[in-house]
């Protein structure tokens, strides 16, 4: 059994910083693609990609990151994070943490349960 746990959401004042822990555990032999999305009100069911990070490093964000947001891996940890600069009050959702994982049943995408990230005054 592979679990995906997320750390580090909570609330912050606009143009404040949080950082975001994603840690995988279980029977985990190896882990590809990792990544962060989030669901707003405003997308409804929609996740929306934040950033991903390739098992060499390359990273993708998503279009309104704009620079305030840096993804980053630790593979000894099989973990990701995502450090979050220059929250505004559109941040405001439940990120996620997936990883594409190779365990003992197999390669399969994997999902953790969110983390909640309001930013208000």
């Amino acid at each position: 059994q592979v679990q995906l746990m997320e750390s580090g959401g909570g609330l912050v004042q606009p143009g404040g910083s949080l950082n975001l822990s994603c840690a995988a555990s279980g029977s985990v032999i190896s882990i590809g693609t990792m990544g962060w999305y989030r669901q707003t009100q405003a997308s409804g069911r929609v996740r929306e990609l934040v950033a991903r990070i390739t098992r060499d490093g390359r990273t993708t964000d998503g279009d309104f990151v704009k620079g305030r947001f840096t993804i980053s891996r630790d593979d000894a940890k099989n973990s990701v994070y995502l450090q979050m600069n220059g929250l505004n009050p559109e941040d405001t959702a439940v990120y996620f943490c997936e990883a594409r994982i190779t365990s003992n049943l197999g390669l399969a995408d994997y999902w953790g349960q969110g983390t909640q990230v309001t930013v208000s005054s």
